[in-house]
């Protein structure tokens, strides 16, 4: 570790947006290798999504290192949700469904980060103790309402209204970094560039109940944007999750695999742990041999490795191979929904049928006299087989347990036909 400076390490990756004390931290790290920080995330879904992702992977870059990294799971917060980055009030959820999404967070975060040198804590433990009055007499009183007015996450808000529930967030995160600076060690938070104010907040109130000397460092992460302008972490179809029930294995790594080559590099040095020889190398090919798209594939098995193992990432491969090569006959049925969940879909019945009305009846082709020509020309595959006799019977009950037929025609248009009784 001593020969590594992540501070160095990071500023390469582009990965540093903020810093409240930048000597301080240096100067820290250079003299202790026993630093501590944390990251939060309220249970407001069940899921994370990769736009929550950037700072755990930072954090998990302290871990690499040999830093010790704190996961804080917001039951406590969680119960009001976080402002930032809205322009409305949030829908407060019950108890049972906070509970449920602590359960599920906490699982993808033991995934990520394993067992060893890492912890994750419930601030509902020193939250849910407190009463109003506590809250206001040993926190309230050391907030200026004129300070916070003046945060952005609040500042934002304010034509638009903002209610004291949410108004109180940055106290109660900035309680988290004091109960975590004071009863666990930590003296770092890190989070996007929208959480600087809380960051701040949560120093500020370190430094009144524990002295101007305290060691407390903020850092933040910039936002992230794609090369078009738009925000990075979205799709067509929605959000990429990392629960591979809501964003499977292979689209996982197919929304790596499609990366601009604008970006590519970018996303390479934030989410994948290559070092920086390799991915200069990657971004030198990049330029002089872009078609091989050999950042993309590096990219898309690095991350959905981290995210989903070795057996997400040998499914999500399997089915890539699969569909780009039209060998599909070994696929299952579940692999299938996956690899051709976005695919042109058509329905037919149960019993077998001669191609040509096959492919009329699916509307795969306009014309029984376009399906003859096709067929006979070689353009069309049923279930992988390149079929070229106009006699042909599609049986559905041959393959993929009666379920689809999956149509190819040409190289790589698919049409997933499925089967009803």
């Amino acid at each position: 570790m001593a020969n590594f400076n992540i501070l160095e390490d990071l500023k390469w990756r582009g990965a540093i947006n903020q810093q409240t004390d930048a000597e301080g931290l240096a100067k820290y790290l250079e003299e202790h290798d026993d630093l501590a920080l944390y990251c939060g995330t309220d249970p407001t879904g069940d899921s994370l999504h990769i736009g929550h992702l950037i700072p755990f992977m930072i954090l998990k870059r302290f871990q690499l290192a040999g830093y010790h990294p704190v996961i804080v799971i917001g039951g406590g917060t969680g119960t009001i949700g976080d402002p930032s980055g809205r322009s409305t009030e949030r829908v407060l959820l019950d108890a049972e469904k906070l509970h449920q999404n602590e359960i599920a967070l906490t699982k993808q975060m033991e995934k990520l980060f394993g067992t060893e040198n890492f912890e994750i804590v419930n601030n509902a433990e020193w939250l849910d103790k407190l009463s109003l009055i506590d809250f206001l007499r040993d926190y309230g009183k050391h907030f200026q309402v004129n300070n916070m007015i003046n945060k952005d996450v609040v500042a934002s808000r304010l034509e638009n209204g903002i209610s004291f529930t949410e108004f109180s967030y940055q106290i109660l995160q900035a309680i988290d970094f004091y109960q975590l600076n004071k009863n666990h060690g930590v003296q770092m938070q890190i989070g996007g560039s929208d959480q600087w104010g809380n960051i701040t907040a949560g120093i500020d109130l370190i430094h009144k109940l524990m002295g101007a000397d305290r060691e407390a460092f903020g850092l933040t992460i910039p936002l992230m944007l794609k090369a078009d302008g738009t925000k990075f972490g979205k799709s067509a179809g929605g959000a990429i999750w990392l629960d591979p029930e809501k964003t499977s294995p292979y689209e996982f790594y197919q929304f790596w695999i499609n990366q601009d080559d604008r970006d590519v590099v970018k996303y390479l040095k934030y989410f994948t742990f290559l070092s920086h020889e390799e991915i200069d190398e990657l971004a030198e090919q990049v330029k002089t041999e872009p078609w091989k798209r050999t950042a993309q594939k590096t990219l898309a098995k690095e991350v959905t490795k981290f995210v989903h193992g070795e057996e997400g990432l040998a499914e999500a491969e399997m089915i890539t191979d699969s569909l780009f090569s039209g060998n599909v006959k070994d696929l299952t049925v579940t692999q299938i929904e996956q690899g051709l969940k976005s695919a042109p879909t058509a329905e037919s019945g149960s019993a077998a049928k001669n191609i040509v009305d096959f492919l009329v009846d699916t509307k795969i082709e306009s014309s029984k006299r376009q399906a003859r020509e096709d067929v006979e020309n070689g353009a069309i595959y049923i279930n992988g087989d390149r079929e070229q006799s106009v006699d042909f019977e599609v049986d559905p009950a041959k393959a993929f347990d009666g379920k689809y037929v999956i149509v190819r025609k040409g190289k790589r248009k698919y049409t997933l036909v499925n089967i009803k009784d």
